[in-house]
């Protein structure tokens, strides 16, 4: 019943629904490509590491959550937090085999009911100016995961500091699942405002649009190797609508019902091969793909 009144609430904040036709000027890009195994295989421990999110801070702080831990044995733990209701858990550390810090944050339970409120505040609003500096007010973006990610950004802030110094490394690597994925996308932009001297990368899954046109213009201009993949007819990347202002930045690698991944070049794609033309309303997707398989990998602790 949880489950069921979720994917209401989603429905409810994709009023717009995501049609393309819904957006003048939107057309189908050419050059979709199709991903080889090789290039598959590279965002496998970052799937592994969005999938731990989900794992209880108790557990991701001493590397002890199973399957998912156990797929980047190398992983130095820095910290961890949040209670899994009101704050999403997340976690910080550094991967010696990737040399990145890594963030990662909790998706959606659909067990938490406050979570689901979370996904459902879908205003735009400017971003916060304390958090990000610098960043033109007509960068907006959605209300419920600009408040969520404001929750723990100051902690995941000295987390990374202390691990970049630690480890003597500048890359950053942001991630996570649904929810987790658009909190970690805010990080990817809070982090390289905070942190001048990062070089800071996304690699998120099943990722809701985020923000407005601006937004997706600022992340397309600053993280030109941005990664959101999409599994086949998961409906969260076509939600909020594109109606209600949202849009997605460029970056998108879909997971076909062949088990191919396509890269999708530009904003909200619209060719079938893609989510904006594959899912192109809520009720032509299957929310049971939003939580994968991605290469194999279902998302969940």
């Amino acid at each position: 019943m949880v489950f069921q009144a979720f994917w209401s609430l989603l429905a409810l904040a994709a009023s717009a629904f995501a049609s393309p036709a819904a957006r003048a000027g939107i057309q189908a890009r050419t050059a979709i490509t199709t991903l080889t195994t090789a290039q598959i295989e590279v965002y496998k421990p970052y799937t592994y590491y969005a999938s731990a999110g989900y794992c209880s801070p108790t557990t991701t702080i001493n590397w002890s959550c199973g399957t998912n831990c156990e797929a980047n044995p190398t992983f130095v733990p820095v910290a961890s937090g949040g209670d899994g209701d009101s704050i999403q858990f997340w976690f910080v550390g550094y991967d010696p085999t990737l040399h990145s810090v890594i963030v990662s944050h909790r998706g959606t339970d659909t067990t938490e009911i406050l979570s689901i409120v979370t996904d459902v505040e879908f205003a735009l609003k400017a971003v916060d100016s304390t958090l990000f500096p610098g960043v033109s007010s007509s960068v907006e973006v959605h209300d419920g995961f600009g408040k969520e990610q404001a929750q723990t950004a100051t902690a995941v802030l000295a987390a990374v500091k202390k691990a970049m110094s630690a480890h003597s490394t500048t890359t950053v690597t942001t991630t996570g699942h649904s929810l987790g994925a658009a909190i970690s996308l805010l990080d990817a932009l809070y982090l390289s405002v905070q942190v001048p001297s990062a070089t800071v990368n996304f690699i998120g899954y099943g990722l809701p649009r985020v923000g407005n046109q601006a937004f997706a213009n600022l992340m397309d201009s600053k993280f030109p190797n941005l990664v959101h993949i999409n599994n086949k007819e998961d409906i969260v990347p076509i939600v909020p609508g594109m109606l209600l202002g949202y849009v997605h930045p460029s970056g998108e690698k879909h997971i076909l019902d062949s088990n191919a991944w396509v890269a999708c070049p530009g904003q909200d794609n619209t060719s079938t091969e893609c989510s904006t033309g594959d899912v192109p309303t809520i009720f032509s997707g299957d929310v049971d793909d939003h939580f994968g398989p991605y290469d194999g990998i279902d998302i969940g602790c």
